[in-house]
């Protein structure tokens, strides 16, 4: 909305002085013509933005005007700097929202807090995009058009149609009634119902969607940690899944939880490793995934598994026993 964005543009010039019209379009995602559309709507709105001519010029604000945005103390608008540190521009497509808000956080401290609540946001980092090992963390992709029609309607309380791509299966059109949005480590999910019954759609897999002007079927209000908690329990007890009971070294516990879908019940054994029952997908995920922790780990059942292992060890000797 152009009101929303005329407040961002005063705020980008309070907070860092003179700017060009390019650096402007660029933090607030529009045309350079738009920007100077804007300029022109503050200055006939009585905005004290005027411009500077020359290599070094720009636009700016006299000296000393303030917008009045109060109600945040020093560590309510560090809470909020830092959630907005982290990965936010990918929960749910708002990311130029958060940008926005951010920059009405700093504008609504006091003049001695701001530089210093910023600096110590500085100082924490949230979900950054690789691990210790440099393993790159993944993010959905969806298209903002897509995730604009999915927020419409979770808000809205209207039925959806979506072009969904299930694994294994060519897209369909479906019709839904949404119940929420979900993110878990930067996967998004749409908790929907489909004909009276639970649906969880992946929205990566969520090819196109538009809101329907029909009143979705759902219920006014919604637990919606508890909805998501019954069905990541389903999951993890439903379809081909595969229970293992194994030995793994302490250091590699988090690796293989990470991995597991559940973990049922854990002790320490006597040697100091761990004896854990977890749960897989199918027998090739927890093939792999045993695999993948060498001797670091060992399958104790079921006996399918061990001999899986076994053979896949087997097949390795004999590929580089002759280089011996």
């Amino acid at each position: 909305m152009r009101a929303d964005r005329l407040v961002s543009l005063v705020l980008l010039l309070r907070q860092r002085g003179r700017l060009t019209a390019d650096t402007l379009a660029r933090e607030l995602g529009v045309s350079t013509r738009t920007v100077l559309r804007d300029i022109e709507a503050l200055s006939g709105a009585g905005v004290p933005v005027y411009a500077e001519r020359g290599r070094h010029g720009g636009f700016a604000l006299l000296p000393g005007f303030r917008t009045e945005l109060t109600g945040l103390n020093h560590d309510e608008a560090l809470a909020l700097l830092t959630a907005g540190s982290g990965r936010g521009e990918l929960v749910f497509g708002l990311g130029s929202a958060l940008a926005s808000a951010m920059r009405k956080v700093v504008d609504a401290l006091p003049e001695g807090h701001r530089a210093t609540a910023s600096d110590a946001a500085q100082r924490f980092l949230v979900d950054p995009e690789t691990d210790l090992l440099s393993r790159r963390l993944a993010a959905d992709d969806v298209p903002d058009s897509t995730m604009i029609e999915l927020r419409r309607a979770v808000l809205a309380g209207h039925k959806l149609r979506i072009h969904y791509a299930a694994t294994g299966q060519e897209p369909q059109w479906r019709t839904v009634d949404p119940i929420g949005l979900v993110t878990v480590r930067d996967r998004g999910y749409l908790l929907a119902t489909r004909s009276g019954a639970d649906r969880t759609y992946r929205l990566s897999r969520v090819l196109a969607a538009e809101e329907l002007p029909e009143a979705a079927q759902r219920p006014d209000r919604v637990d919606l940690d508890r909805a998501w908690q019954e069905r990541s329990t389903r999951f993890r007890t439903g379809g081909d899944q595969v229970a293992v009971l194994l030995r793994v070294n302490p250091a590699r516990r988090e690796e293989l939880v990470g991995t597991a879908l559940a973990v049922l019940a854990e002790e320490a054994d006597a040697d100091g490793r761990l004896r854990l029952e977890v749960t897989f997908q199918d027998s090739r995920h927890a093939e792999w995934a045993l695999w993948q922790l060498g001797m670091d780990a060992e399958a104790l059942a079921p006996q399918a598994l061990r001999i899986a292992l076994r053979n896949r060890a087997a097949a390795m000797a004999t590929r580089y026993g002759d280089s011996l």
